[in-house]
């Protein structure tokens, strides 16, 4: 039998729970090395990279997952990765 923990039944419901717990990997933004493309931005399937009011980027943890794909889409590798430590 598999038990499984916690569901995401409809879109957009990572907002309502903080599901930044689940990661292996942190994606660490390295702002001088940010052209600001938004390439991260468009391309997070979780919203979790946000713009401030300075048109910086900034990585919100408590709903990132850790998918690294905002990393792949850096066309200038300001995104790397740490492993999580919890």
């Amino acid at each position: 039998m598999v038990t499984i923990a916690a569901i995401i039944y409809e879109p957009g419901s990572s907002i309502k729970n903080k599901t930044g717990t689940w990661r292996t990997f942190r994606p660490i933004l390295d702002t001088n090395k940010c052209v600001k493309c938004e390439n991260c931005y468009i391309f997070c399937p979780e919203g979790a990279i946000q713009e401030d009011e300075n048109g910086n980027f900034k990585i919100d943890y408590d709903y990132c997952k850790g998918c690294l794909i905002c990393m792949n889409e850096c066309p200038v590798n300001a995104i790397t990765k740490v492993r999580e430590e919890k």
